[in-house]
């Protein structure tokens, strides 16, 4: 009788165990987004000049970006990879100096046909505009 009752509380335990594991934060704030929405132009006031950031995403997931305060053009920008796994918008930053590349990550919060928001490691948020 206590053989069975301790395996009955082992086991009780181990289906308690096993359930919290299996909730966590993250699972509650991982969404999925539409990665077509974000293919087109986005800008947004610029945080150091006195231009806008600018963004570019092309349907074969390259872009560019360029910040028109520093009188750039879109052609002169920086290119870059891009892919959108979930809730993640990644980032590779391709150098002109060689074959060097920077990734940067990022959490998606919005994204619609004509809003884009999303943050970095540090919570700080970028919001965008679609103009084309």
């Amino acid at each position: 009788m206590k053989k069975s009752k301790l395996s009955l509380l082992l086991m009780s335990i181990l289906m308690l165990v096993l359930g919290l594991n299996s909730c966590t934060l993250e699972d509650e704030t991982t969404g999925s987004f539409d990665e077509t929405l974000i293919i087109g132009k986005w800008e947004r006031p610029s945080t150091i000049t006195s231009g806008t950031d600018n963004y570019r995403y092309d349907s074969n997931h390259t872009g560019v970006t360029w910040d028109t305060g520093d009188d750039t053009t879109e052609a002169e920008g920086q290119k870059f990879k891009w892919e959108v796994d979930q809730s993640n918008l990644i980032h590779i930053h391709i150098m002109e100096s060689g074959d060097q590349a920077v990734p940067k990550q990022y959490t998606l919060v919005l994204l619609t046909s004509t809003k884009l928001q999303y943050k970095d490691f540090t919570n700080k948020m970028f919001s965008f505009t679609k103009v084309k």
